[in-house]
């Protein structure tokens, strides 16, 4: 029977029909210096420039060490994440895109961090980065917002080349773009989150497929998501509450204001704007804890999520008597 892998390398694609074969080869060579069993999973994210058919004769070709994963549709990067994920049975899980510019080779240096330091999730850390002059400025205001805003020290957190424990894979939320928080999110869950520097290289082939000018707002908005979940998730009554106190306070004030010049001082009132501000105000701010308290009722019924992909079919060509786990993953040891 075959053992349970140490680790399990989840590669999402979308049409990298150009850079796979230089990437494929490079990323087994790669994992041939690593003495200790050893996994690729390639997740196809709706690929239609044939990625799908060359990965599934790397699959039959090497079975049992690689297996795909065939999504319906196109579902994002954090979706074929999930997928990833989920399809992954090593005790260790590393990502890295397939479109060449991470270094398969610097898999390694990851491991050896997560194993030597007692870390549960290392990023590699690209110190010199080969991408346009747009992508690398979007990028640096991005960490440098990430940074203020959550307090993790983090140099580069987007970036595709991560090696994580399975625990930490199996408990992220992933959907919408949360594939650039990982390490926001990990070190929420309390995990110990780390990065070394690595290596970066241009694109082998092919062509971005993220020039989108909405990328970076939506970005913005992913972080203020990710910063909610992080800190308030457990009780939205604290955020929404707090605020609609404030604002329902500002409204009542003013109404008072305008109630003790009505009647003590016999002013008319109908006419002025502050009289719509304050109703304003104080149905807003009612709103707003109406809606934490929602919020929290959802949070204690726990509603579950709605799963962020859907497999077509999985390209796995091992036996199906080979496929239980038993021993535990060797020790680190790197080949000659």
């Amino acid at each position: 029977m075959r053992r349970m892998s140490y680790l399990s390398v989840v590669v999402p694609v979308l049409d990298e029909r150009e850079s796979l074969p230089v990437f494929h080869a490079e990323l087994c060579a790669a994992l041939g210096r690593l003495d200790a069993p050893s996994e690729i999973v390639y997740v196809d994210d709706g690929s239609t420039d044939g990625s799908t058919a060359l990965l599934e004769d790397y699959a039959r070709s090497a079975p049992g060490r690689v297996r795909v994963v065939v999504l319906r549709r196109r579902f994002g990067k954090s979706g074929a994440l999930a997928a990833g994920f989920a399809a992954a049975r090593g005790r260790l899980v590393a990502t890295l895109d397939a479109d060449g510019q991470d270094v398969p080779g610097e898999l390694l240096r990851l491991v050896s961090a997560v194993e030597e330091q007692g870390l549960d999730l290392v990023g590699g850390w690209r110190r010199e980065r080969n991408d346009r002059l747009v992508k690398r400025v979007t990028s640096r205001w991005y960490n440098a917002a990430t940074r203020a805003l959550t307090g993790l020290p983090i140099r580069d957190g987007n970036t595709g080349l991560k090696v994580l424990r399975a625990e930490v894979a199996h408990e992220l939320p992933l959907y919408g773009d949360f594939h650039r928080f990982l390490p926001v999110l990990a070190h929420d869950l309390g995990f110990r989150v780390g990065e070394v520097p690595v290596l970066h290289r241009p694109r082998q082939g092919g062509r971005t497929k993220y020039r989108s000018a909405l990328r970076f707002p939506r970005t913005l908005l992913d972080l203020a998501t990710v910063l909610f979940l992080t800190r308030f998730a457990d009780r939205p009554l604290y955020l929404l509450g707090g605020v609609g106190a404030a604002v329902s306070s500002v409204g009542f004030a003013i109404l008072l204001y305008l109630s003790v010049l009505r009647l003590v001082f016999g002013q008319g009132i109908g006419a002025r704007p502050l009289l719509l501000l304050g109703v304003v105000a104080l149905l807003v701010g009612v709103q707003l804890i109406a809606t934490g308290l929602l919020g929290d009722t959802l949070r204690h019924w726990g509603w579950g999520d709605r799963p962020a992909y859907r497999v077509r079919r999985v390209v796995d060509e091992a036996p199906a008597h080979q496929l239980a786990l038993d021993d535990p993953a060797p020790p680190l040891r790197r080949g000659g």
